[in-house]
């Protein structure tokens, strides 16, 4: 086992890499305010943003679902590291070499799991495209590319490969990197073979997959000759690091433009990315030899950040294979907030075919907006049926009112009412325009599900995201002890400087919310506020290890990414709140003497009945100084 990794090395990687850089890498942030980014989380379904990120404080919060912590933890929760493997990654990202206690150097094979099978797909990756770039045998795999448009560069710039047709020349290759026969299964880049694990693709065209931090995790095979029995296409099977329904295709060259521009294209293969991008396409990307499904959406979200003017482009073949995916993929529209379009080209052509034959032009043309997705369903409904007939009309219209009633504009969904009872053939376009908004009605009386299925047809039934559950104590603000308690351990945790040394000589029992005093005991033992002023980052850092558990250290993140209350923070505003919250303690504790000398006045002792007097007398006076003097006073 390797030891714990160095405690100067962990800060030196938190102080290294900046937390508003990592989480880029997943989601577009957007100004919050007062230094904070904003986004949509990554941890669950929100419509609009409730994820803030504080780079001055190297901290993350999510006010919605109350996931919180710093970079290291932002990278263990999002790729579902360890400690140590989170620490590892960011280390590398940083240059940084970590130092382990009780072994020395972390030796690599006894790195995390996750980072192993990592370095094992960016090691074959590399492999692969040598093999492409100079072998004799991959001349197969230079022609395919070649014949579809591509040089090359366009292969370097992709990373496409090649895996030569033996039965163990990867694995040797990794077995000298030093990775164990576990680590290759394990992997997906071998399988188990009769005398010990073999290569998993053989005599290929390799496809590296990266997430979208960048990181190879998983390869799209196509093959390349007709000796092969095995599919025209063969993806890494699902491990620890790979999951087919939750990647993308090219979601790392594409996403900063996907942010900028508020677009994507999807497309159906390897090859369409490759000619979208080459094109000047660069916001296309692609499936892993699944549908379009809802993590897929999960990640376009995050990076198109719900604006209300973003455009989702689907470019589907013409062919009923393709037909049946757009549908599919209208099945889910509602789970955006962008607007969703469809693109077919000429003659059922896929991009890369397309650019082959017409040019970079045709495939820009091609993915500019045409028609909405609506759209196409619709028309794709009312083709099943004999709009001859009186039946046959009042079962399409069944089926596709409920398809418009989805629609989220207001307007267009009148609008498109009117073009259905046009498609229809039905004269009283008012019976549609009603039917349809009478299916939206019910849909936003049914908590914002779907539609009931209507007479004829069965239309889907579209749940709404369930509220994700709130840990943590519930707190009412519009009480206002709370609320200024608040203030000050927020002052506390972003502006010690503001507060200190006099926060520090308030006692937990200034605050009377108990998450709020947990979280007071939890500065007291960092250091208190004085440290903070010494080193702020770390500081923060020290405040959440001291908390007793998550609920209390998710309270402290939240306290420490949260706006303050007010846009000028300066020693006077701080000032206020201290007061005010040591102005209540001594109220308090004012009502308690005097509920005690109320007693003793019926037949106490002499003695303690003076010394009661007089403490009810200093904390009078006490009382008059703060409320004439203010913070002077403390």
């Amino acid at each position: 086992m390797a030891g714990r990794i160095n405690d100067e090395d962990v800060k030196a990687v938190r102080d290294a890499v900046p937390i508003d850089a990592v989480v880029s890498e997943y989601l577009q942030l957007r100004g919050a305010g007062g230094g904070n980014l904003k986004g949509l989380c990554p941890f669950h379904d929100e419509k609009s943003p409730s994820f803030q990120v504080s780079p001055s404080k190297g901290l993350f919060h999510c006010f919605g679902c109350q996931e919180g912590g710093d970079t290291i933890t932002f990278v263990m929760k999002v790729d579902h590291l360890t400690f140590s493997e989170a620490v590892e990654r960011l280390a590398a990202q940083a240059g940084i070499t970590l130092r382990y206690e009780e072994g020395g150097y972390n030796p690599s094979h006894q790195r995390g799991e996750r980072i192993r099978l990592v370095e094992a797909h960016k090691i074959a990756a590399e492999w692969y495209a040598e093999q492409l770039a100079v072998s004799p045998e991959a001349d197969a795999g230079r022609i395919f590319l070649a014949e579809r448009g591509f040089d090359q560069a366009a292969a370097v710039h992709f990373g496409v490969g090649y895996s030569p047709q033996g039965w163990d020349h990867l694995t040797r290759f990794l077995r000298g990197k030093g990775f164990s026969d576990k680590e290759l299964i394990l992997s997906g880049l071998a399988q188990d073979g009769r005398r010990g694990p073999i290569d998993r693709f053989r005599g290929r065209l390799m496809w590296p997959i990266r997430d979208i931090g960048g990181e190879v995790v998983g390869f799209g095979a196509r093959r390349l000759y007709e000796t092969d029995n095995g599919p025209k296409y063969l993806n890494t099977p699902d491990t620890a690091i790979y999951r087919k329904s939750q990647v993308l295709y090219g979601i790392d060259l594409a996403k900063k433009d996907i942010a900028k521009t508020s677009r994507a294209v999807v497309v159906e293969g390897y090859t369409d990315v490759m000619a979208c991008h080459l094109a000047g396409v660069t916001t296309a990307i692609a499936t892993c030899g699944t549908a379009f499904g809802t993590d897929h959406i999960k990640i376009l979200r995050r990076l198109l950040m719900d604006n209300g003017s973003a455009r989702v482009i689907f470019t589907f073949d013409g062919d009923a294979a393709g037909q049946k995916a757009a549908l599919r993929a209208f099945e889910d529209d509602q789970k955006f907030a962008a607007e969703t379009y469809i693109a077919i080209a000429p003659d059922n052509m896929d991009p890369c075919d397309l650019r082959l034959a017409k040019g970079d032009e045709a495939v820009a043309d091609l993915v500019e907006p045409r028609t909405p997705l609506f759209e196409f369903a619709l028309r794709q409904i009312v083709a099943r049926y004999d709009l001859e007939t009186p039946g046959g009309r009042a079962a399409a219209l069944d089926e596709a009112a409920p398809v418009v009633a989805r629609i989220k504009n207001s307007g267009a969904q009148h609008e498109v009412a009117v073009q259905l009872a046009g498609m229809l053939g039905i004269l009283d376009t008012q019976f549609v325009v009603k039917r349809v908004a009478q299916l939206a009605r019910w849909a936003r009386d049914r908590g914002g599900r779907g539609p009931a299925p209507a007479r004829g047809g069965s239309a889907p039934s579209y749940e709404a995201a369930p509220r994700p559950a709130v840990t943590g104590p519930a707190l009412t603000l519009r009480n206002p002890v709370y609320a200024t308690e608040r203030e000050l351990l927020k002052l506390a945790l972003q502006r010690p400087e503001l507060v200190s040394p006099a926060f520090d000589a308030y006692g937990v029992d200034e605050f009377t919310a108990a998450p709020y005093a947990a979280v007071r005991v939890a500065i007291q033992d960092a250091g208190g506020a004085e440290y903070g002023t010494q080193d702020p980052q770390d500081y923060l850092v020290r405040v959440r290890e001291a908390a007793p558990d998550d609920t209390v250290r998710a309270m402290v993140t939240e306290l420490a990414v949260e706006a303050i209350l007010r846009k000028t923070v300066d020693e006077v505003y701080a000032g206020a709140q201290l007061v005010t919250v040591r102005r209540r303690a001594v109220e308090r504790r004012i009502r308690d003497v005097q509920s005690q000398l109320a007693r003793l006045s019926a037949g106490g002792d002499p003695a303690q009945l003076a010394a009661v007097q007089n403490e009810l007398w200093v904390l009078q006076q006490y009382d008059q100084a703060l409320r004439g003097h203010g913070a002077a006073a403390l």
